[in-house]
């Protein structure tokens, strides 16, 4: 559906040269990257959508880094930020200033300046942002850089998606939704910053589409295969528990049905289990391709500084993604 609504776009610049369009729908990925000069590229990109979470504060915080972490998929520094706003009339000052405050000092910890932007009124909180940066072309990643033998890495746990909706059924453990909103707060900055030093290529972040829909377009970008282990994906403690009492947002099922059919499950594995892979999550982790070679001394590196990275699987030969219990 959406490359029929994107048609227009193509239809009206096609046969248009661009030769400083680095990066744009053709094929799509997180961000726009167009050339500056030798050596320097202008990263651009925009995300809001409606609350997950309850308090605002976390919510302008959660959008904020949401929108950021396109730029961190690309390779990218953001430095530059407009802010997004859909509020309505009738909820209190204070609390749509909470919304506000959250998602500045969420985006001056990335060392980003929020210098403007757009509101209007609509009947449910909207906000994000348009976040700019610059990226070494040498240095970008995009989702077509996997190669096969790559180690497929992931820097956030999975289960953001069902245990924010067992929050809204109010069946969601304080201590879950802590855990939860921590992860989604956390920038995907010093991810990226290690990514680039260890010279990745292939990458995108996991978010709406699951980790499952965003590994099928990078396999698709890549022209490889993906083989997945159950056992090594991290999940937030609640994952499962909420999973089993089937609280999966709407998007999961969505997920399925459209990627579904190019995973293959080896294994005896529960229904939960599998659609906890479809689990649309917000301000996810990076999902890294880390050729094999230094995969060892990337992780050193992570657990020296802090930054949680999990191996899930390997690149591999062929265009599907097998999963193994």
């Amino acid at each position: 559906m959406l490359a029929q609504v994107l048609r227009p776009i193509k239809e009206v610049y096609a046969g248009m040269q661009t030769p400083d369009l680095l990066v744009g729908l053709e094929p799509p990925d997180d961000a726009v990257v167009w050339r500056v000069e030798d050596g320097r590229a202008l990263v651009a990109t925009t995300d809001f959508f409606t609350p997950v979470v309850d308090d605002p504060y976390d919510y302008g915080a959660i959008a904020a880094a949401n929108a950021l972490s396109d730029i961190y998929a690309m390779g990218g520094e953001p430095f530059l930020a407009l802010a997004i706003a859909a509020l309505p009339p009738q909820l209190p000052p204070e609390f749509l200033s909470e919304i506000i405050r959250g998602g500045a000092e969420l985006t001056r910890q990335a060392g980003v300046i929020i210098a403007g932007g757009h509101t209007i009124q609509d009947k449910e909180p909207k906000f994000g942002l348009v976040a700019l940066g610059w990226v070494d072309p040498a240095q970008m990643f995009t989702k077509g850089g996997l190669n096969a033998g790559d180690i497929l890495v992931l820097t956030k746990p999975l289960g953001f998606g069902v245990t924010t909706t067992a929050l809204k059924q109010g069946l969601a453990e304080s201590d879950d939704v802590v855990e939860v909103v921590t992860w989604m707060k956390t920038l995907n900055r010093q991810a990226a910053q290690l990514a680039r030093k260890f010279h990745a290529r292939g990458c995108t972040d996991v978010t709406g589409f699951s980790l499952m829909g965003h590994a099928v377009e990078m396999l698709d970008a890549s022209h490889v295969g993906l083989s997945i282990h159950l056992k090594d994906i991290p999940f937030v403690t609640g994952a499962k528990k909420y999973a089993r009492m089937w609280t999966f947002p709407g998007g999961a099922s969505d997920n399925q049905r459209i990627y579904g059919p190019r995973v293959r499950f080896y294994g005896n594995l529960e229904e939960f289990e599998k659609l906890l892979l479809f689990d649309p999550q917000t301000s996810g982790g990076l999902l890294l391709g880390i050729q094999p070679e230094v995969i060892d001394a990337f992780m050193q590196e992570a657990a020296a500084c802090g930054q949680p990275a999990w191996r899930i699987g390997e690149v591999v030969e062929g265009r599907g993604i097998e999963i193994f219990a």
